[in-house]
């Protein structure tokens, strides 16, 4: 399993802008981050799976 940081995130999905990832987590369009400490991750596997639902 790998995660991702947000800087990897935002790669994966063409350099967007933070609020509009945020905005994406919000309306459900992305999975929500986990947090390890003081930083956030996301599952890769959970957020290939949200792009992929999405883009159908």
């Amino acid at each position: 399993m790998r995660y991702l940081n947000f800087q990897d995130l935002q790669s994966k999905l063409g350099n967007r802008s933070r609020s509009s990832v945020y905005r994406d987590i919000d309306a459900g369009r992305l999975p929500k981050p986990i947090k390890f400490g003081a930083r956030l991750y996301w599952v890769e596997a959970d957020v290939d799976a949200a792009i992929a639902a999405n883009a159908g």
